[in-house]
């Protein structure tokens, strides 16, 4: 399960710093290169829920198997792609094979185990799943300058099959459907994922193509659409996606949670790499390596996060989590202004130490707020706020930074179109010498007012964790979900 997440976690990242190599080398623009990233998202985000539900009904080893297939034909496809396009739609077909590995693994985890050996199996899948995000940088950045970029798919050939060889021998089957006979929802199942497609493509094309362009706006419209209908039918009962497991305020809690930990860390980290990129002028192996406080600190910390889930309760350690992060924005803030390096290591440790102690108890309480029959779906709704949380940060976080950045560069030069290319695409040294001081500034001030706006969210963060406390009953007890009350002897 672990080596799956990594895989597919790494994905997510490991291929922005290869944007510039694979653009030359395929003889196309930055913008077409640039769907390489977002075809991987939109596809991985749309099917994240239908396939943590159908998990429920045929078996989740089945869907991880499946998916971890498919995944590994479309890694070699994206490695052997002779253009663009090819890579694309290959990206895209990943995108799908990553979201039936990554929905069901909660529910696998908490099938195999139980009590502490559970959280303590989720807090370590948590752990180097959350690291090799954190890595993508780095090892995106060894593989390019050593081996080409071909080389960041194509390593996925082999680990994927030894991943499915062990899945088949080692991992159980885990399914526990209320009514085995019941056919699947073909309807609910295509009509939740073109809710999902429909809400991930605003956000993802939206910073590129305007917020008012048609395409937007059409995709918008569809989404409440699809959305209105998915509820309609969920409410009707009997169809593959259960929105009434929304109504458990520990489920919506972990995964409103979910989102806002991801929208506050991987939706700033895009333009905390550009930031080091480009102000500083480092390649992307030499960022990748700036970055590595951050991955430590996320290692370190994560070690500590069973022992400390045995001491505090869920809510506790979320806040305490938001908390670290929150004041770890607010020192990359004061590095953006020009703190220095040591404040902005302090920010990167904060940042990852705060993200290991958020998602180990976010995912054990997504799972033991349901039936067990269940654990599927609960699995696949939470982990589709995961992405959708790094693709809302990345599109409002960018309309954070371009409004700073334009307010940064209103007191340049009249005619100054050279040095707005030159802030937006981070390629300074194409400037003047006597323009670059202004172009640092305006980009280093368009980040520092990213990280407040982050800071802001964590805040929030902290107050939301409040909804992960237990409901007292009306006799006082407490308990995360109501359960039916045992039968009285006569």
């Amino acid at each position: 399960m672990s080596a799956g997440g990594v895989m597919m976690t790494l994905d997510v990242t490991v291929v922005n710093v290869a944007l510039t190599d694979v653009a030359r080398d395929l003889g196309t623009g930055l913008g077409q290169v640039q769907w390489t990233v977002s075809a991987y998202s939109l596809a991985f985000g749309a099917l994240l829920l239908t396939a943590g539900a159908l998990s429920d009904r045929i078996g989740r080893r089945t869907v991880f198997v499946a998916g971890m297939g498919l995944f590994t034909l479309a890694s070699a496809a994206c490695g052997l792609a002779p253009d663009a396009g090819a890579l694309i739609a290959a990206r895209a077909a990943q995108g799908l094979g990553g979201a039936m590995v990554f929905a069901p693994t909660l529910a696998l985890l908490a099938a195999a185990y139980e009590g502490g050996r559970r959280q303590a199996a989720i807090a370590s899948y948590a752990l180097v799943a959350s690291a090799a995000g954190a890595l993508g940088p780095v090892v995106g950045g060894v593989f390019v300058e050593a081996l080409g970029w071909r080389w960041i798919f194509l390593v996925n050939v082999p680990v994927g099959v030894l991943v499915m060889a062990g899945a088949l021998t080692r991992m159980p089957e885990s399914a526990a459907p209320a009514d085995p006979g019941r056919r699947v929802d073909v309807p609910g199942a295509l009509l939740a994922v073109g809710f999902l497609l429909a809400l991930h493509y605003p956000l993802v094309t939206g910073p590129e193509a305007g917020w008012t362009a048609p395409e937007v706006l059409v995709s918008a419209g569809a989404c409440l659409l699809l959305g209105a209908a998915l509820v309609a039918g969920g409410r009707r009962g009997g169809g593959l996606i259960d929105v009434t497991l929304l109504r458990i305020r520990a489920l919506t809690g972990a995964a409103l949670l979910g989102f806002l930990a991801r929208l506050s860390s991987l939706g700033v980290l895009a333009f905390l790499t550009l930031w080091l990129q480009s102000t500083h002028a480092h390649s992307p192996l030499r960022t990748g390596l700036l970055l590595l406080p951050l991955t430590g600190s996320l290692l370190v910390a994560g070690m500590f996060v069973n022992r400390l889930q045995k001491a505090y309760a869920p809510d506790v350690l979320v806040a305490l989590g938001f908390a670290a992060q929150g004041l770890g924005l607010l020192a990359l803030a004061a590095a953006g202004a020009g703190a220095g390096q040591a404040v902005m290591v302090t920010g990167l440790v904060l940042l990852g130490a705060g993200g290991a102690v958020i998602f180990p108890p976010l995912m054990g309480v997504a799972v033991g707020a349901v039936p067990a029959e269940r654990t599927g779906t609960a699995s696949g709704l939470t982990n589709a706020c995961y992405p959708l949380g790094t693709a809302t940060g990345v599109a409002v976080f960018g309309a954070v930074f371009s409004g700073r950045l334009d307010g940064g560069l209103g007191a340049g030069p009249a005619g100054a179109a050279p040095l707005r290319e030159a802030v937006e695409t981070g390629r300074f040294e194409l400037l003047d010498p006597a323009l670059r001081p202004l172009a640092r500034s305006a980009f280093s001030g368009a980040f520092t007012a990213v990280c407040l706006a982050a800071a802001l969210v964590c805040l929030l963060g902290v107050v939301a964790a409040r909804t992960l406390r237990p409901v007292p009953s009306r006799a006082g007890a407490s308990t995360t979900r109501r359960r039916p009350r045992a039968p009285q002897p006569s």
